[in-house]
């Protein structure tokens, strides 16, 4: 149990760091004003594959994408230790490790909120930890393949509404990148071969194939939303389809569950710690930090962030 909580606050942190690396490089692009302008003008036109593509070849993007994979092994790793509900509410407090390492690293002030949505989420993350028990074992094959069918349901979901939706297309695409994650770590949580690790039961398990498509597919729809502006959206839906889908389905069909009479704790931890990411999404902290990674990106995105002034020292 400590070790999966432990590895989950690494991979918190690593995704914390990969925010703020790739802010920092944004605000070394030379012409970042004239890339806001050009994207004013094309303010209705919807992220292409090519440009998000062009994105993710940026220097910084590159840079923080190390970190991006720490947080991701680090989230495979933690699915397997401990119950979903736990692994993947403390994943998504990285919105937490985001604001304290912008304030440290950008010198941005949080006020008053941030504090108190912070404290809450360390909070209901302390009892979660404390409520939850051990990790289910029940692993049924049907599942193998149901995490397989929807990785690519849920993508298809993210494209039609990144492409249907004329309004609240970054909350749209942010919550179906958010649900893609969340079944990348229930393929994490039952693929086959990891434990023994057994290259032939590995690479034979449709589980294995979910979580790489998964997982890409994923960062692709939220780098998605990041590009349409709105930020707060964005990082307040993925909070919400990250956790709230893994740890559903690690409760009903995993076997996950909670210390004898914890129950009705960790209902209120997990819902506080959601309701805290959300608020906390909002911060100037990570909206800064996450509007500077966005705007690293050529012309021909969506529409333009939501410019949150910020203290540089």
């Amino acid at each position: 149990m400590t070790a999966g909580i432990i590895i989950a606050v690494i991979g918190s942190f690593a995704f914390a760091a990969a925010a703020v690396l790739q802010a920092l490089g944004a605000d070394q692009v030379a012409q970042r004003a004239a890339v806001r302008e050009e994207r004013r003008k094309s303010a209705r036109a919807h992220p292409s594959v090519r440009s998000t593509v062009a994105t993710m070849l940026t220097v910084p993007f590159l840079v923080g994408f190390v970190f991006d994979i720490i947080g991701f092994v680090a989230t495979i790793l933690s699915a397997r230790l401990i119950p979903l509900f736990l692994s993947q509410t403390i994943i998504s407090a990285r919105l937490v490790a985001t604001a304290l390492l912008a304030m440290m690293v950008l010198h941005i002030r949080l006020t008053m909120r941030d504090w108190i949505a912070g404290t809450v989420v360390v909070a209901s993350l302390v009892l979660l930890a404390v409520s939850a028990g051990s990790e289910g074992t029940v692993n049924e094959r049907w599942m193998h393949w149901a995490v397989l069918v929807a990785g690519p349901v849920l993508f298809g979901l993210g494209l039609l509404c990144m492409r249907m939706l004329h309004k609240h297309i970054a909350a749209a695409t942010g919550l179906m990148a958010g649900a893609v994650f969340g079944v990348m770590a229930i393929a994490s949580r039952i693929v086959d071969g990891l434990d023994e690790f057994d290259l032939a039961a590995m690479f034979t398990d449709p589980a294995l194939y979910a979580l790489l498509f998964s997982g890409i597919t994923g960062f692709y729809l939220f780098t998605v939303a990041l590009q349409t502006g709105s930020v707060n959206g964005a990082a307040a839906a993925l909070v919400v389809g990250q956790t709230v889908l893994p740890g559903a389905v690690g409760i009903i069909f995993l076997g996950d569950v909670t210390r004898a009479g914890w129950g009705p704790a960790a209902i209120v931890a997990f819902v506080a710690a959601v309701a805290g990411g959300v608020v906390l999404s909002s911060s100037r902290a990570v909206t800064a930090v996450e509007t500077a990674d966005a705007t690293n990106m050529p012309a021909g995105y969506g529409h333009p962030p939501r410019e949150v002034g910020r203290h540089v020292g």
